[in-house]
């Protein structure tokens, strides 16, 4: 995904910097990542959730995406759980 720009919300900057996500991560992430879900109906664009592995940690980030701009909108970003994932941080968990 080719992003002209990255914005990031203030969720997404409170989270990231409790969990020690740096821009940097965010970027790999983007770049690297795997889509493991979709959200097309979001608004105000539609979003995905992005899997990345970064320096061994896993990371999620959910990425708006504005298509006539180009512009990705980070909202928000952490470290997935095994209480809500399965082992490979990718498949939910089924309740």
């Amino acid at each position: 995904m080719l992003c002209n720009v990255l914005k990031y919300a203030g969720h997404a900057i409170e989270f990231m910097a409790k969990r020690a996500i740096k821009e940097q991560e965010i970027e790999h992430a983007i770049q690297n990542g795997e889509t493991i879900e979709t959200y097309p109906d979001d608004k105000p664009f539609p979003s995905r959730l992005i899997y990345a592995l970064v320096n061994g940690r896993p990371i999620h980030l959910v990425l708006g995406f504005d298509e006539s701009s180009k512009a990705c909108y980070i909202i928000t970003a952490y470290e997935p759980n095994i209480e809500k994932f399965e082992l490979d941080f990718k498949t939910r968990k089924r309740k």
